[in-house]
């Protein structure tokens, strides 16, 4: 999956990099490192980053965050 940060937005809390490690790090007080390409292994610590921002500065591609939340919850979709 495809991952990039608004680093214009990015106000450096670090919920990221608390949450998702493997994908996020701090590089001094306000820079942030982190793979573009992260691993589907890491789906899950992931959402939960990119829920937790709280500029929102985090998209992914091919994450169905309504999957994650399902999963999480154990709610039930329909295909109508």
């Amino acid at each position: 999956m495809r991952l990039v940060v608004d680093l214009n937005r990015c106000q450096g809390y670090a919920q990221c990099a608390f949450l998702a490690p493997d994908v996020f790090a701090m590089h001094g007080d306000e820079g942030l490192l982190y793979d573009p390409q992260a691993e589907d292994a890491h789906r899950e610590r992931l959402a939960q980053a990119v829920a937790a921002c709280p500029v929102q500065a985090i998209l992914v591609d091919e994450l169905d965050m309504a999957a994650a939340a399902a999963g999480a919850g154990g709610g039930e979709t329909s295909d109508g």
